[in-house]
């Protein structure tokens, strides 16, 4: 009886797990700032609003800061090698993913995930050069929607997408999936440490994306682009409810546990997969 064939393949290249590991720490730098300005718009600390807290206004706070620009273009060149690696993952299936419905959604994600920060890289070149980009990405994309024939339904659609994604986010917290990437670091003194950050911030994220599903799903429903909004808006939601201000506190220390998670990813995840 002959044994069914293994096709074996070379192992991800060195460099491309190097440009995973630098966008994974950059997108973990962005995470921890976007976490640190919604605590402290909690409770308005030194002035801090949750105006600020969207993508264009933790890059506004990063070039603020002693030698911005300069920090500011590494957060750029980071954020594009992010892109580099997903796109890898996408298109070359440095993940060794299967031909079929899953392989192909994972896929999907990786090329979206890409995308999603190739759009913050242009914002943060951008602003190397100007004080642009203080539009909110959301609205502009409902206004868009709206725009078109079956505007509404297309409205729904997108929102539905973004709760499906924060559902994700809870299903891949309590489900354990986010272990894989803590490699050997889950069995280092302090794992456990480690791996509840992860858990944490995963719930955090999935939290973020509902609220925005929810106000991009009010936008549809009133077909007024201006009621969807990013992650300032989301967070300016949750501080209006009760315990609002410690709510959107514990939202930001889980986004700061997300980002730490992604140096732990950096450092412990192999990156490694096979190319099919």
């Amino acid at each position: 009886m002959e044994l069914p064939v293994q096709h074996s393949a070379p192992e991800t290249s060195d460099w491309i797990r190097r440009l995973g590991r630098m966008g994974l720490i950059t997108k973990g730098v962005l995470y921890c700032l976007l976490g640190t300005l919604a605590f402290l718009a909690a409770f308005h600390f030194d002035g801090h609003s949750t105006e600020e807290t969207d993508r264009g206004g933790v890059l506004r706070a990063v070039r603020d800061l002693p030698a911005g620009n300069l920090l500011l273009a590494a957060i750029a060149l980071g954020l594009l090698c992010y892109c580099a690696w997903r796109g890898f993952q996408a298109f070359g299936n440095t993940e060794g993913k299967e031909k079929d419905a899953k392989g192909w959604a994972a896929r999907l994600r990786y090329f979206f995930s890409g995308l999603t920060y190739a759009a913050v890289a242009v914002l943060a070149i951008r602003l190397l050069f100007s004080d642009s980009g203080k539009k909110d990405s959301q609205q502009a994309l409902a206004q868009n929607l709206l725009d078109k024939p079956m505007g509404q339904a297309l409205a729904y659609a997108a929102a539905a997408i973004f709760f499906v994604t924060g559902i994700y986010q809870f299903y891949y917290a309590f489900r354990g999936k986010y272990r894989k990437h803590a490699g050997a670091g889950s069995f280092k003194p302090g794992g456990r440490v480690l791996l509840l950050a992860g858990m944490i911030g995963y719930c955090a994220r999935g939290a973020v994306w509902l609220l925005i599903g929810f106000l991009f799903g009010r936008a549809a429903l009133h077909t007024r682009a201006a009621e969807a909004g990013d992650t300032s808006r989301a967070f300016n939601l949750l501080q209006q409810g009760d315990y609002g201000s410690w709510l959107l506190a514990a939202v930001g220390l889980g986004l700061v546990c997300y980002g730490l998670f992604n140096f732990i990813r950096a450092r412990y995840d192999r990156l490694q997969g096979k190319t099919r």
